[in-house]
This record gives structure tokens, C-alpha cells and sequence, in this order.
């Protein structure tokens, strides 16, 4: 009986680090400047996932 090979693991998402994505938000009343801090978002390429779409 031949072993069982793992299935191939899947790549990574090019545009995301484990599934979330960080940017950059505006605060201000008239004059909108960026902030110090991030905001996390998820991913709109993998959807949360981590891995690369085929």
C-alpha cells in the first residue's frame, strides 16, 4: 500500500498578513488630518482567509 501524500499548502495572500489588512483613518472636524493609529480592516482579496485565491 502506498502512503498518503499531504495535500499542497496554500499560498499565502499577496495583499494581507493573516487575513487583515491595517490603514490609515482621517479624524478632524474641517481640517481632516491622518491619524497616528491604525485600523484593522479585513481583506477584501481573500476575504479573511490568509490564503491566495486560485
Amino acid at each position: 500500500m502506498a502512503p498518503r501524500r499531504k495535500p499542497p499548502a496554500p499560498k499565502p495572500c499577496p495583499d494581507c498578513r493573516a487575513g487583515q489588512t491595517s490603514e490609515a483613518f482621517q479624524v478632524g472636524g474641517r481640517r481632516k488630518r491622518l491619524s497616528d493609529d491604525r485600523q484593522e480592516a479585513l481583506c477584501l482579496t481573500c476575504l479573511g482567509t490568509g490564503h491566495a485565491p486560485d
